[in-house]
């Protein structure tokens, strides 16, 4: 399998200027790339191809000097990034969905570049891991916070606000942890809980946006003030930006702590197919765009898929509705979070009544059939409140 190793590079200044010079020709390539195709299509309703452009890079780096000193394969997958594009987007069209045709890249918008075949050339550590060779840049200090492991494949370089990092994809053999035929349900929430599972356990939401937002607003009013262009609008453009970098990195290193917990203990874990596109759209978007169930949701699947554990999803109708106990459904508003079920008498605590009947569905049909007898222990109970 293969697996993404990111870390923390620290360049001199001359670096500095050479990385973001790299980006600077790389962008102008994807540019002109995509404006080619523009026109042959405009004026002569012909396709230009992958193969077709790539022919041309000799010529390119003959006439333009500049781009001598990028690695030619860095420019290859210049060319298969609007190569990409331009099939995501025929894609999205034969699929009849919003097509969304590919856009030039304005200054600041292209970030990374990669080395195909990293494990070959362009990129090589040095010193034990403490330094790496990077072609046309030279030799920049790497901070390998956790080992890296496996074969390297690609190697991307990346600009995030005023830091960079390397990227590397590996292929490792996967690792799986000793079976276990404990299983949870999970229902996903974002105030006051942003977990609670079939057993009861509340994982408290930690809200990172909201926490900073006082910050954010301040530090947003500053840049509005200042003069475009300016020196001070760049320098508080960058303070709103290190905010922002602060808060998806809490939020990450949440996600990952938690994935990884789960995934040690459970042998199956269960959760809704929510439509959460949909859901970043309606009235509740600030608190699921502050929660990022989507990043969670991702980083659980890959954490078990390494681990050899099973994520399953199931469908959202009426898992709040429904009592875990008897099955008695009675519609409550949202903000009943605790009732008695009216057919058994059950007490029921609304969240832990859901991720148990989230539970439930992962081992029935759509016809209430069993397909799968419960592990021991995870058969669905009333909650105590």
């Amino acid at each position: 399998m293969r697996k993404a190793f990111k870390y923390r590079l620290y360049p001199t200044q001359p670096q500095r200027r050479d990385l973001d010079k790299t980006l600077m020709l790389c962008r102008q390539l994807y540019n002109a790339a995509l404006q080619e195709r523009r026109d042959a299509y405009k004026k002569a309703g012909r396709t230009v191809g992958f193969y077709e452009q790539k022919r041309y890079l000799p010529e390119i780096r003959a006439e333009l000097p500049e781009y001598k000193h990028i690695h030619s394969q860095v420019l290859q997958n210049v060319i298969e990034r609007v190569d990409l594009a331009f099939k995501g987007f025929f894609r999205r069209v034969k699929a009849g969905q919003k097509a969304g045709y590919p856009r030039f890249k304005g200054k600041g918008r292209y970030d990374s570049f990669t080395f195909p075949q990293a494990g070959t050339t362009g990129v090589k550590l040095q010193e034990g891991g403490k330094r790496v060779l990077l072609h046309g840049i030279g030799s920049v200090k790497v901070k390998l916070h956790r080992p890296l492991e496996g074969k390297i494949k690609t190697a991307t370089v990346k600009r995030e606000g005023e830091h960079w990092y390397i990227i590397f994809i590996t292929e490792v053999d996967p690792k799986p942890l000793p079976p276990s035929e404990e299983a949870i349900g999970i229902d996903l929430g974002t105030n006051p809980h942003f977990l609670v599972t079939s057993e009861g356990e509340m994982v408290e939401a930690p809200r990172y946006f909201q926490k900073a937002q006082a910050k954010l607003a301040t530090a947003q009013r500053s840049l509005a003030r200042k003069k475009r262009g300016s020196n001070r609008r760049r320098q508080a453009r960058r303070r709103v930006a290190r905010l922002h970098r602060k808060i998806a990195n809490q939020r990450k290193d949440f996600h990952h702590k938690l994935a990884r917990r789960l995934v040690n203990r459970y042998g199956t874990i269960v959760h809704e197919d929510l439509n959460i596109l949909a859901l970043s759209r309606s009235y509740v978007a600030k608190g699921i765009h502050d929660a990022g169930w989507a990043q969670f949701l991702a980083i659980l699947a890959y954490k078990a898929e390494e681990a050899g554990r099973r994520v399953i999803k199931v469908d959202p109708k009426y898992t709040s509705q429904d009592c875990p106990v008897c099955g008695h459904r009675e519609k409550k508003p949202l903000w009943v979070r605790a009732y008695t079920c009216p057919q058994c008498g059950t007490l029921l605590h609304r969240d832990v009544a859901a991720a148990q009947n989230i539970l439930a569905k992962a081992w029935t049909g759509p016809s209430g059939e069993t397909l799968r007898a419960f592990p021991q222990g995870n058969t669905p109970r009333s909650p105590g409140l």
